[in-house]
């Protein structure tokens, strides 16, 4: 992790604590995990766009 990945420390930390967690998740579960991450992400994007829009 020696190289520059734009994360902070704390992130970096939650990304090594997350890798332990789904290591062992079924196809399955990944594949919803997945599903739902990138919901959120969606939902996240939606916000920022408001947020950006109200300010202008």
């Amino acid at each position: 992790m020696h190289q520059n990945t734009g994360l902070t420390i704390e992130q970096q930390f939650k990304l090594q604590v997350l890798k332990k967690q789904i290591k062992n998740l079924t196809k399955e579960q990944s594949q919803e995990y997945l599903l739902e991450t990138f919901r959120q992400m969606m939902v996240k994007d939606v916000w920022i766009a408001r947020i950006l829009k109200d300010q202008t």
